[in-house]
Formats: structure tokens, sequence, C-alpha cells
């Protein structure tokens, strides 16, 4: 799946002066959101919801599934710049895609209760054909859904760790690796940004997450970073 690069600055100064969607503050980086982060000392506007009644998370689309979570205007506001003039993808990934790759995993956000379905927010030959990453939108998030529902030993899956089903094994806690969002950056790059202190990408990648929770209006969870948590051994 291509990699697509993101901005991560929405609004203020660092975005010329723009507004968050939905009554959201602007916090002081140009980044949107509904906590004290974001609403606290030097929040740049909307700071007490300001276009009326306070901030609140976008209504979620019609159907089932992933589509009842994120509607197709949620999705823009997530992946806001993916169809910039300067990213290489631009046009490629579409809502429509999104949602057919994500019904081919029926438990992909139909798991646990409503807030945990929303923090969660391969079928083709690739073997043969490895092209249709890059060529079909469709493929390509199956490829992202299909790492994420996947375990591979000794990871577990994503979906695994997010949705609540993941005990650590005493080898896990031994390495620190207990359950939240940190040991999701484990799974996922924990070789590279887990276990030698503070790192700059899962700075960032903790900050897209609480972009994300905080317009669909869920709590973070806890143990957010990798930090302190032994990478799992090469496979």
């Amino acid at each position: 799946m291509a990699v697509v690069a993101v901005r991560g600055e929405q609004c203020g100064s660092q975005a010329g002066g723009a507004l968050c969607p939905n009554c959201l503050c602007c916090s002081q980086y140009g980044w949107c959101g509904s906590t004290s982060d974001y609403c606290g000392a030097g929040c740049q506007s909307q700071c007490s919801g300001g276009c009326g009644g306070g901030p609140t998370p976008p209504s979620s689309g019609g159907g089932s599934g992933v589509a009842s979570i994120i509607s197709p205007s949620l999705f823009d506001q997530m992946l806001l710049h993916r169809n910039d003039q300067a990213c290489a993808a631009k046009g490629f990934y579409t809502y429509d895609a999104f949602v057919a790759a994500a019904n081919a995993y029926p438990d992909f956000a139909t798991t646990g209760d409503a807030d945990t379905c929303k923090r969660e927010a391969i079928g083709s030959d690739l073997l043969n054909n490895p092209d249709l990453v890059a060529s079909d939108a469709t493929v390509s998030f199956k490829t992202a859904f299909w790492f994420w529902m996947t375990p591979q030993s000794p990871k577990p899956s994503c979906h695994a760790v997010i949705t609540g089903q993941w005990t650590p094994s005493a080898d896990d806690q031994a390495a620190g690796r207990v359950p939240g969002y940190g040991e999701i950056t484990n799974i996922i790059n924990g070789g590279v940004e887990c276990g030698h202190g503070a790192d700059d990408k899962v700075a960032d990648r903790i900050g897209f997450y609480k972009r994300y929770c905080d317009m669909l209006g869920v709590s973070y969870g806890d143990n957010l970073d990798c930090y302190n948590q032994r990478p799992y051994p090469p496979s």
C-alpha cells in the first residue's frame, strides 16, 4: 500500500487561520480536538465551542459496520490532504474503496461496544499480480485491513489489542508490552520506534491517533506510547 504523507496541522496560524470543523478547538500547534490539550493553554480559536453548543463529533454515516461510524464527510476530514496536488496518490484512495475493503473483514469496527468499534475504525491473487496494490484502491485498503486483522506470531493482531481481546503473556509482561495504542505501534514498527525512550515518530503517531479519537468523540485509552516496551524479535 502506498504511503501518503499527511500534514497534521489543520487550523490556526499553521493553516492560514482556518477554523476547525464541528466546533472543535484549535490547539497552539494547529491541531483540532476537544480535550484540554486542544482547548486549554495556547488554544487559538473556538476554545469554548465558540460556534455554538460546544464540540461534537460528526454524525455517523448510514449502513452498518465501518460505514455507520465513518461517513463520507468524516473520511474526507480524516484524510484531509489525500487529494492535494502534491500528493502522488491524488484521487486514488476513495471512501467507497475504503468501505468495500472493510466489508471484506466483518469483525472490523463491529467488535465490542460503540467506543471500541470507533477506535478501531484479501481476496485477490497478489502473488501473480502484485501491481494490484498500487492500481486498485480497494485491494490497497484490503492489504492494510489484512495487516490490522491478522496476528503474526509472536505479535497479536492490532484488532485484538484495540478491542481488548489480547492478554499479554509472561514474555510480553517482562518486555513491558501492555494493552494500549503503544502496543499497536510496537506491532507495526517496534524495531525502529520502541524501547529507547521518547521518539518523534511515536509522538507523531499518538498525535494523529488523538486527533481521530477527538473527531469520533471517544477517549484515548491508556498506555499510548511504547517508549519502555521492548520490541518483538525479528520474525
